[in-house]
């Protein structure tokens, strides 16, 4: 605002040019609050945003609150305080994760591919025997606290990864290598979990090992055939033993019911023999009573008894009568054809 030398017109215009300037201060001060009004609407609805988050089914929330565990949430829409305060881990708790050894398994297009190659450093292991066996086996394991898995190591799978290789390393190491090819797979598998449980609980990283299992155990390429031999040989020699015991379950109970059938008919014509010379003795004791107190009459009854049993059996009888000394031979009496008139 300048005044001239010379008096009014100068004055007047300066005047002029002050009430526009300040006619024009209303317009100004609306610009400024409506970009205050923008930018804490802007905040607002970023807070607000900021204020929810989403778990899904399969998860868990780790909320750390400046830095400080403050907890977990479960599925579903959550809170949170916003602008950063609460900082939200999502970790799939409800998965069964796999780690691979000796191959890799991928999926394209639902079909899943095997792939081998590049992967002998982790399949090939040396046994106690000092021979090399190919062996493919996969560890599943499930996170049970996700604070724990997120916070205790920086690399957790690649911990579970070198603990189970140095684990199954050690256990197979310690076997024959007939073993881990054949018979003791199931067992020594159920050692590498358990010894492997052992080791990540003393790390706490917070995972629960599901299984331990070996995919595929072969020899190297050169001895293949041989160990192929020795694999058959073993699964025949099973097979014949299970053989050998079927035909065992079978013939020695069929061979003990026997024997004891065999005992028991011994023992119940034993006793029926005994009960029979038992009763034939007292039929002999109470006759020889009877003959005592009346000796012909027992006799003569014995004699005709006798003689019911012995007729019948002859075909031509001849009786002789000794009376008064002499011994005439009386005619031939035909019993057998007066059999059916007496009867």
């Amino acid at each position: 605002m300048e005044f001239g030398n010379n008096g009014k017109g100068s004055v007047e215009d300066a005047v002029i040019n002050a009430g526009k300037h300040f006619a024009n201060l209303p317009s100004q001060g609306n610009i400024v609050k409506a970009v205050i009004g923008l930018v804490l609407f802007l905040l607002v609805a970023g807070g607000a945003l900021s204020t929810f988050y989403k778990v899904d089914t399969e998860e868990m929330a780790v909320i750390l609150r400046l830095g400080k565990y403050a907890g977990t949430a479960g599925p579903g829409l959550q809170l949170k305080l916003p602008f950063g305060i609460d900082k939200v881990f999502l970790v799939k708790t409800e998965r069964i994760m796999k780690e691979e050894f000796g191959f890799r398994s991928d999926i394209n297009g639902g079909r899943t591919t095997y792939n081998k190659k590049g992967f002998a450093e982790e399949s090939l292991i040396l046994t106690g025997d000092l021979n090399v066996s190919d062996l493919e086996w996969i560890v599943q394991f499930k996170i049970e606290d996700p604070y724990k898995y997120l916070f205790s190591l920086n690399n957790p799978v690649g911990t579970i990864r070198d603990i189970s290789e140095a684990v199954t390393r050690k256990i197979v190491g310690d076997a024959n290598v007939s073993d881990v090819l054949t018979t003791d797979r199931a067992m020594l598998a159920q050692k590498i979990q358990i010894e492997l449980q052992s080791i990540l609980n003393s790390y706490e990283i917070g995972v629960r090992i599901i299984t331990c299992k070996f995919q595929d155990v072969n020899p190297p390429e050169k001895v293949k055939p041989a160990f192929n031999g020795v694999n058959e040989a073993e699964q025949q020699k099973e097979s014949l033993i299970l053989q050998a015991r079927e035909q065992y379950n079978k013939e020695v109970p069929k061979a003990r019911g026997q024997a004891k059938q065999s005992i028991q008919e011994a023992e119940g014509y034993a006793l029926e023999r005994v009960n029979r010379a038992s009763g034939e003795a007292t039929r002999f004791m109470a006759v020889l009573d009877e003959y005592k107190k009346y000796p012909e009459v027992t006799r003569k009854r014995m004699y005709l008894e006798t003689l019911e049993k012995v007729m019948p059996r002859m075909k031509d009888t001849m009786i002789l009568d000794t009376h008064d000394g002499k011994s005439p031979v009386l005619p031939v009496l035909p019993l057998q054809s007066l059999e059916g008139v007496i009867k």
